[in-house]
């Protein structure tokens, strides 16, 4: 009788190297720590070098194996050689998770001040351009896959008042997605979009409100009605777990694709 054959986790990424960004907390974290769990080795990249310590330090004691730079995604001089020096110590890039973004002010247009736009724009859609744009000569060595972290705002929700900086750098991000995915095609590199609605992580405590409720009503984004869950927001874990299909082969036909992770939230707030 011959002998049974081995069984294969049918999720794996062992011998590959993912990158994530904002890797100190929130969604990154999750992430890193799931894409770990199926075997990857994890580049983690965060301006909270604590932040960053704490995310390793995890992954390390599950096992997992990572290494951490301190980058600021919208500072060319500061992610291209934090990107290089991880690929070089690993040998190799195969997944890109472009997660880093922070909500900024939210305020009413006649409020909101030119630097605080440049601020958000910067971090969450230069800072994805940048991410990707380091990346690519090593993920066109072997081909891979780019998941670049989106939200509900600016794509499918448009009720939050004084969201505009942020919902127009999530809007750009997924325009930067379907652009970018036909071009990298031919280099067997996919390029996807996660768009998470709330989700319990520390990003909400750094928004600034300012004037909102001059303007009108102001929707709790973070209160809102979610059907899957009675109106509790998701957990982290349920975009890391998105991530990872998108990282692995499980998805090896699919690009250009929004995976909207968020409960039905943004059916009725849309």
């Amino acid at each position: 009788m011959p002998s049974a054959a081995p069984v294969v986790p049918l999720v794996t990424l062992e011998g590959r190297v993912a990158l994530i960004t904002g890797a100190g907390s929130g969604l990154g974290r999750a992430s890193a720590k799931r894409l770990a769990t199926a075997g990857a080795f994890v580049g983690l990249l965060d301006l909270d070098a604590d932040g960053l310590a704490e995310t390793a330090e995890e992954i390390e004691a599950a096992g997992g194996r990572c290494a951490t730079r301190t980058a600021d995604v919208s500072d060319p001089e500061s992610i291209r050689p934090a990107i290089e020096g991880l690929a070089e110590a690993a040998g190799r890039l195969d997944v890109v998770y472009a997660n880093a973004g922070i909500n900024g002010v939210w305020a009413p247009l006649a409020d909101l001040e030119p630097d605080e736009w440049d601020q958000t724009l910067a971090v969450n859609l230069k800072g994805t351009f940048l991410t990707v744009k380091y990346a690519l000569p090593w993920l066109k060595k072997r081909g891979g896959s780019v998941v670049v972290c989106a939200s509900v705002n600016g794509t499918r929700v448009f009720s939050n008042t004084g969201a505009t900086a942020y919902s127009c750098s999530k809007a750009g991000q997924l325009a930067f997605v379907k652009m970018v995915a036909l071009e990298l095609a031919s280099h067997h590199i996919r390029v996807n979009a996660i768009i998470p609605g709330a989700i319990m992580t520390p990003i909400f405590n750094k928004t600034v409100e300012r004037n909102i409720e001059s303007e009108k009503p102001h929707v709790e984004y973070t209160d809102g009605r979610i059907p899957l869950t009675g109106g509790d927001p998701g957990d982290p874990r349920d975009v890391a777990n998105a991530v990872l299909y998108l990282a692995s082969d499980l998805s090896s036909h699919v690009t250009g694709a929004e995976i909207v992770v968020d409960g039905g939230e943004s059916l009725l707030q849309g």
